[in-house]
């Protein structure tokens, strides 16, 4: 993509990895992006309080570069508690209670691969390795959960998966429930693994089709079949 003086400097002002902004040039020059960064940019002089603070809102991206990517888990919205959120789906910081749907997750990992419950829910380890966790939304004011949705982060990280599913080949997309799953629809399944299940909250999870999807072994076979080193798993030393 060719870009002129003036996108060019519009796009050194963007605090993303370079990877991520070379790939979403195109949505990241776009009116859509200005009408996103116009709304935050409003919510925050209105003195509403955001979650992740702007450091971390792209931190799944810092952490996973582009051509790292080996997995992908999509969430929904970040979590709208105190110092929860950090730019990385499902995740919490260390030090604080493990969400429902996260010790879910945990127990699933427990059982499909014997791996320990974690202590805590940082899944920085995971991000490291390869795993871009991504919600679909990557803000929320706090108290309100769902409050930034439609307001243009879902069109940008649409552009994510494009980018990926369009650039790299064996990606394992971990959809849980239903949303994820229609976000999904555009992944082609020729180049990559698609796994679907019920979202680990509590309500969806208990009325089954989570517990026993094997979604961490059948990442990791599949990985392993292409050549690719699989995910450890493991959080706890």
């Amino acid at each position: 993509m060719q870009l002129t003086e003036i996108e060019q400097t519009k796009l050194n002002q963007v605090r993303l990895d370079q990877s991520w902004k070379e790939g979403l040039a195109n949505f990241l020059l776009s009116s859509q992006m200005d009408e996103l960064k116009a709304f935050l940019v409003a919510e925050k002089n209105a003195n509403k309080l955001i979650y992740p603070p702007s450091s971390l809102i792209f931190n799944a991206f810092d952490i996973t570069p582009l051509y790292n990517v080996k997995v992908v888990i999509l969430g929904q919205d970040p979590y709208h508690g105190p110092d929860q959120a950090h730019g990385l789906s499902f995740s919490v910081q260390k030090g604080l209670a493990l969400p429902p749907s996260l010790r879910n997750i945990f127990h699933e990992l427990n059982t499909d691969l014997a791996v320990p419950v974690s202590k805590h829910g940082d899944l920085t380890k995971w991000a490291q390795q390869g795993v871009l966790l991504l919600n679909s939304v990557l803000t929320v004011e706090a108290g309100q959960p769902t409050s930034h949705q439609k307001r243009g982060w879902e069109n940008f990280t649409d552009h994510v998966i494009d980018v990926l599913n369009e650039r790299r080949e064996h990606i394992v997309f971990i959809l849980w429930g239903a949303y994820a799953q229609k976000k999904g629809q555009r992944i082609d399944q020729t180049k990559h693994l698609v796994l679907k299940a019920a979202h680990p909250s509590p309500l969806a999870a208990n009325r089954g089709g989570f517990f026993g999807c094997k979604a961490f072994s059948k990442t990791n076979n599949y990985l392993k079949q292409h050549g690719i080193e699989p995910i450890d798993w493991q959080l706890d030393a």
